[in-house]
């Protein structure tokens, strides 16, 4: 198993046990040998909230890592979660890992999934500039959201 594997492992057996993770960066990766960039990089990369965690981070002297999942909530906490990290502007890669979480989480029906990744493809907005695409996207999938509540 790689270093980053391992790492990811660690902080999933937290998050079974506890239903939430929090660690000190310093102290994981002398746990696990390796350097607190490569505690980042494994949270950076398979801890966002387009799979379903928030993390939360305090750097410093007593600084730490809290990790948790979103699907742990109210149908309605998930949501504005995923509303809350949207932003301005939405890639079609982005909303799409948003929809499968919520599908698998059973948040939102596999049918409504599969009507929502429709209205988010790059398709529908093919006579946009891109930018102008991301926009859209954004704002239509948050009224997707919005009606799902």
């Amino acid at each position: 198993m790689n270093i980053s594997n391992t790492i990811a492992k660690l902080i999933m057996d937290m998050l079974e046990k506890d239903g939430s993770a929090e660690m000190q960066r310093n102290e994981l990766a002398q746990l696990v040998g390796c350097v607190p960039s490569q505690i980042n990089y494994v949270i950076s990369s398979r801890f966002t909230p387009e799979q379903g965690y928030i993390v939360e981070s305090r750097r410093g002297g007593g600084g730490y890592i809290r990790i948790t999942r979103t699907a742990g909530g109210s149908k309605g906490n998930v949501i504005m979660h995923v509303l809350n990290h949207i932003g301005m502007s939405l890639d079609e890669r982005t909303a799409r890992a948003h929809i499968i979480n919520l599908a698998n989480s059973d948040i939102i029906q596999t049918q409504t999934a599969k009507i929502m990744i429709a209205a988010i493809s790059d398709s529908c907005y093919r006579e946009l500039p891109q930018p102008q695409k991301d926009k859209v996207r954004a704002a239509v999938f948050k009224q997707m959201l919005l009606q799902t509540i």
